[in-house]
């Protein structure tokens, strides 16, 4: 099992994203994603979060809100991959020029126009709304 976050950093109607295209063997090779990967030893949510995101993007998040859990069985490799998802709405400095793909702000009106995995569609309004309304669980048949 693998613990992993994914966020959402989002400014004026906006949604940092990441355009997976940098890496020739990427599972994500091609599709937009949040941000995020997996803990390290001793991480917690917020830590892993705040640190992917950084490490991603140049960014430092002030701010982090737990918008649900997520479960991927058999995500990559066969492996159940549990993911902590977080929008940050608050944070400082410049993005950088990001190892995992093209960051881009997109409006948040055209995400669903993105290359997204399926499962992403059906958690993603949770994303933009005060709070994510529904628990979701992904299976290799709905979201990749």
């Amino acid at each position: 099992m693998k613990l992993a976050t994914l966020c959402y950093v989002r400014q004026n109607g906006r949604t940092l994203m990441v355009h997976r295209i940098k890496k020739a063997n990427d599972m994500h090779l091609g599709k937009w994603n949040g941000l995020g990967g997996k803990f390290e030893a001793g991480e917690s949510p917020e830590q892993c979060a705040a640190r992917e995101i950084l490490e991603e993007s140049g960014l430092v998040v002030s701010r982090l809100i737990l918008k649900g859990f997520i479960t991927f069985p058999g995500f990559a490799n066969d492996e159940d991959w549990y993911a902590f998802v977080f929008v940050a709405p608050e944070f400082t400095g410049e993005l950088i020029d990001s190892p995992e793909g093209i960051l881009e702000w997109i409006d948040d009106s055209r995400l669903a126009e993105l290359n997204l995995w399926e499962g992403d569609l059906i958690f993603s309004p949770g994303w933009t709304s005060p709070i994510f309304s529904r628990p979701v669980l992904c299976t290799k048949t709905t979201a990749w």
